[in-house]
């Protein structure tokens, strides 16, 4: 009876330390998810400007489509042909001192940006097993646990997805 009562509280032990972990990693996946939303909501708000701005300038102009090439403004012609935007310079990735890819030199803020950066630091791996804490110091985000749970969620799901391979508890490594 006694060894029943010891291996129930000993399940319940294991049971909470997982929710609670569970609750780190959700919360961790709620604030990615916020800051993501934040940007595409952002980024949607600069697109319809940008799209009002050029409907009023279609109206103001006169052009007439897609294709138009010039109009009169005042008596003036004006070019409103709409370029191409420029290419984005790559972001560079910094090595670290054992010389395998960190953090970005500029962070474009986009969402799926942490996936990337964990993939292209495990290109850099070797196939070495390393622990989530290591690549969340890489990646500049172990300032603190909810950055840490976001690369530990991230490297989960890549798991998950079969990108990369949980090599033991707490490790990971590169697919080969």
């Amino acid at each position: 009876m006694v060894s029943t009562a010891t291996d129930t509280a000993h399940n319940i032990a294991v049971t909470t330390e997982n929710l609670k972990e569970e609750l780190h990693r959700l919360e961790a996946r709620r604030r990615s998810l916020e800051e993501e939303m934040a940007a595409v909501v952002a980024h949607l708000g600069s697109v319809q400007q940008a799209l009002q701005a050029l409907e009023n300038l279609k109206r103001v102009t006169g052009a007439k489509g897609a294709d138009a090439d010039a109009a009169t403004v005042s008596g003036r012609s004006v070019d409103v042909r709409i370029l191409p935007e420029p290419a984005r310079p790559a972001a560079r990735v910094r090595r670290s001192p054992a010389g395998r890819p960190g953090t970005r030199s500029a962070g474009d803020g986009t969402y799926g940006s942490l996936t990337e950066r964990i993939m292209e630091y495990f290109a850099g791996t070797g196939g070495a097993d390393v622990r989530a804490r290591d690549v969340a110091a890489a990646l500049g985000r172990d300032t603190d646990a909810g950055s840490i749970n976001a690369v530990r969620s991230t490297l989960d799901r890549l798991v998950g997805s079969s990108r990369i391979q949980r090599a033991g508890r707490g490790l990971y490594r590169a697919n080969p």
